[in-house]
């Protein structure tokens, strides 16, 4: 009777769950995102393409400190939690209950979107604080304590951040590091995941324990190598079906304009899969990606704004879609029944034989691994906040040590429900960041033409708070000034 009892009050909580993801990424998140990211777009002249040169020379640059946190470090931490089991799993699910026109619209969202993850991470950059040692931190609750005199509102958005990475996040990464070994013979439904996640749970807590510096260091070295893997991988297997390339193209484009079939069933179009999936992979515009951005020393906000802009275009333009051309172009038809992991292990099974399963269960557990550090390393900031400084080591011992049993627990729930709890999560994140940064955009927009003025003027672009008539308003910048 417990057990029925039970069983039936979690498919009730599901279910309410689902309603609500529905609506969000029917209604609400659907225009704000897609409006928000072509409004910035238009307002700063498409940086996407007029600033992409720069953006790529922003992130070889190198701090003044060689203790700090550079630009290409805080885009390896962002790209982290951006890049993870979602490039692989998430993107399979969205196919295969979307469509290929699915594709298409995570595109889209990726394009568009980075103008915002630009505009986010320069606010970010913009309102950072400088600590004891040295080192800079910020993101959207300093920005919106700095600009918006409202630390109610921020604390909120930390609440909601921390619920998003450290529990809704994490469990997924879990489940779909464990789903992978599913397709081997020594899986046991009732056993197996809970054992995966165990193991998952004891190294990401050893991990967590050491500090966020390892954080830092293990990312920077994991995340290039993993995703420089995955990308070659993935050519060969387009070059092994290149015949079928470009029937897989046509798809994509003929399935994302079935207007009847997006109208009619909404929640399982592909319109709404794509934005759902690539908003969950990029997270462009979730006000995540600035808590990276704003520890990295540099010498104008901009450059930082920029680099930022590229890890949306790493995740999205080139790993999901590196996953989604490797299953298109192998023949496996996406099949609801096959979504997740099942479809990419048949797909490359199909193009590479038994090496194909053996890879996507090594690329899963890098990418879990690094998802994992990087949604805690964004919780040591925001707890930080709360704190209004650093918590007691036992309070951040206990909360890492949470953070380890949250990822144990995930590895045996249920898929469907894991997925709605992330997006509503990471939704609510969404309609906190995004009226702020469109609120704040002004800011942004008058340190972007500070950065052109001095580019143009052919120097290297050094902030000055005065030149946007931000005087009283930040703390980083200001030190900077008077050392």
């Amino acid at each position: 009777m417990e057990n029925k009892t039970r069983r039936r009050n979690t498919s009730m909580l599901s279910m309410v769950i689902d309603s609500i993801s529905s609506f969000m990424y029917s209604k609400l998140l659907v225009i704000m995102l897609i409006g928000t990211g072509v409004y910035f777009t238009i307002r700063t002249k498409f940086p996407q393409v007029r600033l992409f040169r720069s953006a790529c020379k922003a992130v070889m640059e190198k701090p003044d400190d060689e203790d700090a946190v550079s630009s290409f470090q805080a885009l390896m931490v962002s790209t982290a939690s951006r890049v993870g089991t979602g490039n692989i799993v998430g993107v399979s699910s969205a196919i295969c209950i979307g469509g290929f026109g699915a594709v298409f619209w995570m595109w889209v969202i990726a394009i568009i979107g980075s103008a915002s993850a630009f505009v986010e991470s320069t606010l970010a950059q913009i309102y950072k604080k400088k600590g004891e040692d040295g080192t800079c931190y910020g993101g959207p609750a300093y920005y919106i304590e700095a600009a918006l005199r409202c630390r109610p509102l921020a604390i909120a958005f930390c609440i909601a951040m921390i619920a998003t990475y450290a529990f809704g996040f994490n469990m997924l990464a879990s489940y779909n590091l464990q789903s992978t070994f599913s397709g081997f013979s020594f899986y046991d439904v009732k056993w197996t995941p809970w054992i995966i996640g165990g193991i998952l749970a004891v190294i990401t807590g050893w991990c967590l324990l050491g500090g966020g510096s390892r954080i830092v260091k293990v990312t920077s070295t994991l995340v290039p190598a993993m995703g420089v893997a995955y990308i070659l991988i993935s050519v060969i297997v387009m070059i092994i079906n290149r015949a079928y390339l470009p029937v897989v193209f046509s798809k994509i484009i003929s399935e994302a304009f079935d207007f009847k079939a997006i109208f009619g069933a909404f929640a399982g179009s592909a319109m709404m899969q794509g934005i759902r999936r690539g908003l969950y992979s990029n997270e462009a515009g979730i006000g995540s990606a600035p808590n990276a951005s704003a520890s990295a020393q540099v010498s104008h906000p901009i450059k930082q704004g920029l680099v930022q802009m590229l890890s949306v275009f790493i995740d999205t333009l080139l790993l999901c879609t590196a996953t989604a051309m490797m299953c298109l172009s192998s023949g496996i038809a996406p099949a609801q029944e096959l979504q997740g992991a099942p479809w990419v292990q048949a797909a490359l099974h199909e193009s590479l034989g038994n090496f194909g399963p053996l890879f996507i269960t090594v690329a899963m557990v890098l990418f879990a691994f690094t998802t994992l550090l990087g949604n805690c390393f964004y919780c040591d900031n925001l707890l930080n906040y709360i704190h209004k400084g650093q918590p007691s080591k036992t309070f951040m011992k206990g909360f890492r040590i949470v953070s380890a049993l949250v990822v144990f627990i995930g590895a045996g729930m249920e898929v469907s429900m894991l997925w709605n709890i992330s997006d509503v999560l990471m939704g609510v994140m969404a309609l906190i960041n995004i009226p702020v940064i469109l609120i704040l955009s002004n800011t942004a927009l008058k340190a972007l033409g500070d950065y052109e003025k001095q580019k143009k003027n052919g120097e290297n672009p050094v902030f000055k708070t005065g030149n946007i008539g931000l005087e009283y308003e930040t703390d980083y910048w200001l030190s900077l000034i008077h050392i």
